[in-house]
């Protein structure tokens, strides 16, 4: 019985993570109508600085951001810690530290709900049609849940290339579900990470899938799909590694059988094409910068925002404070796998791991490189489908046996969901109730009292 249970993700891998996307669609909506917040908005946090992008492109047809910003925040100009809303640019405009990608995976939805409120409201609705409204902030949440169900049935189509269907998909779901990523799948979808997880796990499909094509137009097509995961996350521009890895691997390769000239002019026309794909991708946030700043290049966060000299990484790795490990250790074992992938599949392994050292050092040199609040190492989301390989490989050589995969990734992904649990019962405020996940007791043991107090504190509420 439990093994029949255990084969249905792999009998119908599609079904399941619909399924999955379709649960968390329903819970992201219940939140919104049950949870409301006390000033009615709907998208907080970095949500807003990316929503202002797409509401006043579509209504205002500007990147004029003061009125939405005082709008949404309901200023009225004596607010501490607002002064930036009233401080313009040297263009004149207020400044937006986030990018565009993000309102461009929305742009879809929230464009179909316009439609639908204008419909509406020739059938005699009131709903006001200027982008504020809650259908308005709830379409990019809902959009940002899609995305990332997506961005999970692009990774299982790659894990499947290089496993069976059950090893794939069971990987798949519990590098989900057992990490930072079910957070921004469906309780703050809003947030860059979604997105990040479709573009993401698209380049990295795409590569994998055309190893053994080294035409120039792939390395254009893989530049464009890095310029795009740029374009979400500026962060992920360092995937630009792994097409180089790629173009490097085949150098070497080449230069057995080819002249030392033909293997450098081949190598230099990838890399070409690879660039400037990926600067035609980024440009539209390169003339956004130009209407923002009068820059075609800018750092919003400021020039110190980045410590190239000096990253963070044993910090972003084991601290107790969102370490990548420390609050999601199914991912140690997931890194630790590229070590079994790489007699299965060298080049491939290359480019996951020069990706994932890439990533790790951006992350790390980042002032900031705790991410502010966040639920564990989220800027690591990006690198979703680099974990889910590594912990397949993991589980063909030590776990093999369905029931015994299943049960391993049931033990995580219950670790992190009672992690989740603690984490939002004190983000929610009750935090007599749940310390925060910080320290040996808050990171460790603190998840398993949670509910047991979460329901003794119902009842005596």
């Amino acid at each position: 019985m439990i093994e029949r249970l255990c084969q249905i993700p792999g009998r119908n891998p599609g079904r399941t993570i619909l399924a999955l996307t379709v649960l968390m669609t329903l819970a992201y909506s219940a939140g919104v109508v049950l949870l409301p917040k006390r000033d009615g908005r709907i998208v907080v946090g970095d949500t807003s600085h990316y929503y202002v992008y797409l509401r006043s492109t579509v209504f205002d047809h500007d990147l004029n951001f003061q009125n939405d910003y005082i709008r949404l925040y309901g200023l009225n100009g004596t607010e501490p810690g607002t002064k930036w809303v009233y401080e313009p640019t040297a263009t004149g405009h207020v400044r937006n530290m986030m990018s565009i990608g993000p309102p461009l995976v929305w742009a879809p939805m929230f464009l179909l709900v316009t439609a639908g409120v204008a419909i509406a409201r020739l059938f005699g609705s009131t709903l006001p049609l200027d982008g504020f409204g809650a259908p308005f902030q709830a379409s990019v949440g809902l959009a940002g849940v899609v995305a990332a169900g997506i961005g999970v049935w692009l990774t299982y189509r790659l894990c499947a290339r290089f496993f069976d269907r059950t090893v794939a998909i069971w990987s798949t779901l519990t590098v989900w579900l057992a990490s930072s990523a079910v957070y921004y799948s469906v309780i703050a979808p809003g947030y860059s990470h979604s997105s990040s997880m479709l573009v993401v796990s698209a380049f990295f499909l795409a590569w994998a899938s055309s190893l053994d094509d080294q035409k120039t137009f792939r390395y254009a097509r893989l530049g464009a799909l890095v310029g795009l995961c740029a374009l979400v996350r500026w962060q992920d521009a360092v995937f630009l590694v792994v097409p180089l890895v790629d173009a490097v691997w085949q150098a070497a390769e080449d230069r057995r059988t080819r002249p030392v000239g033909r293997t450098l002019s081949d190598f230099a026309a990838r890399m070409t094409a690879c660039g400037v794909a990926a600067l035609v991708a980024f440009s539209p946030q390169v003339l956004v910068w130009q209407v923002l700043y009068g820059q075609w290049l800018a750092m919003p966060q400021g020039s110190g925002w980045m410590q190239w000299a000096s990253p963070h990484v044993v910090k972003v790795l084991f601290s107790d404070w969102h370490g990548l490990f420390t609050w999601t250790p199914v991912l140690l074992l997931a890194v630790a796998g590229l070590a079994w992938l790489w007699p299965r599949a060298p080049r491939l392994t290359a480019g996951l791991a020069a990706a994932f050292l890439a990533s790790l050092y951006a992350n790390g040199a980042v002032i900031e490189w705790w991410a502010g609040e966040a639920y564990g190492a989220r800027r690591f989301v990006s690198c979703y489908p680099i974990f889910v390989l590594g912990l397949a490989a993991v589980a063909e050589r030590f776990y093999r046996p369905l029931v015994r995969q299943a049960a391993v990734g049931a033990v995580f992904i219950t670790l992190n969901g009672l992690l989740l649990l603690q984490y939002q019962t004190f983000m929610h405020g009750l935090r007599t109730v749940a310390a925060y996940p910080n320290g040996f007791y808050g990171l460790v043991v603190a998840r398993f009292e949670v509910p047991f107090r979460l329901l003794e504190w119902w009842i005596h509420r």
